[in-house]
């Protein structure tokens, strides 16, 4: 399917997941100020490049392991203003993290990442991969993340909820700290079934991350008005 936003268009029909409102939550939600170099893990159509590329001045890798996806997300670069800011790595992260120009330079990161840990994979193996954790664990997620992370720097992901307990464990076990939650909502009076998570390496022992809600429709269906200042500048409707 092709998605046409305010400044870009994208499409994602070679990609193993198509354009969702998680991407494009994330994509607007992730703290981009002053972030000079980012890096995109499992681009796929290049959806949270080219909102990165929108909201900021920064130059920004993308990585992307399936071939068919990263020939979407460099058909997608070419077609975008911003496309002299933009390259496309078709590698792995577990791969690109080992490369020493890649360590350390990156002030933020953006992942959509696989999410089911187990069960059943989807039949088409484009599409397993992208949905599923054995083409990358949260373990060589965090792993790459804290490798190509500078000091300072941040990067934001999105999680099904039910995730998120053994996603922390693996955290504590790495360099890095949640600094930020912010609990999803699908519906006004649902339970949250989303998280967005920030990290950071720890400043100081004993850091408590800041935890809010955040509801994107209103029991009519209607976006709520939070959901409309966060995503204005993309959507065309809005």
């Amino acid at each position: 399917m092709a998605f046409t936003f305010k400044q870009f268009h994208i499409d994602d029909m070679h990609c193993g997941m198509a354009v969702s409102t998680d991407g494009v939550i994330l994509g607007a939600w992730a703290p981009l100020t002053n972030a000079t170099r980012i890096l995109d893990i499992g681009a796929g159509s290049g959806l949270l490049s080219l909102m990165a590329a929108q909201r900021s001045q920064a130059e920004i890798i993308c990585v992307e392991l399936d071939d068919k996806a990263a020939l979407a997300c460099q058909h997608n670069i070419a077609q975008c203003p911003w496309q002299g800011r933009l390259s496309l790595v078709n590698d792995s992260i577990q791969n690109l993290s080992q490369q020493p120009e890649y360590q350390g330079v990156f002030d933020h990161i953006i992942c959509n990442p696989p999410y089911f840990e187990h069960g059943p994979q989807a039949q088409q193996s484009q599409r397993a991969m992208a949905r599923h954790t054995d083409s990358l664990s949260f373990t060589a997620l965090l792993n790459a993340i804290a490798l190509c992370l500078t000091p300072q720097g941040q990067a934001s992901l999105i999680l099904p909820i039910q995730s998120l307990t053994r996603f922390n464990q693996l955290l504590s076990q790495s360099p890095l700290c949640l600094v930020e939650q912010v609990n999803l909502i699908s519906v006004v009076g649902k339970s949250a079934n989303r998280v967005l998570c920030l990290l950071a390496t720890p400043t100081h022992v004993d850091i408590q991350p800041k935890v809010s809600h955040f509801t994107i429709r209103e029991i009519s269906g209607q976006y709520t008005r939070a959901m409309v200042q966060l995503t204005q500048d993309f959507y065309l409707k809005l």
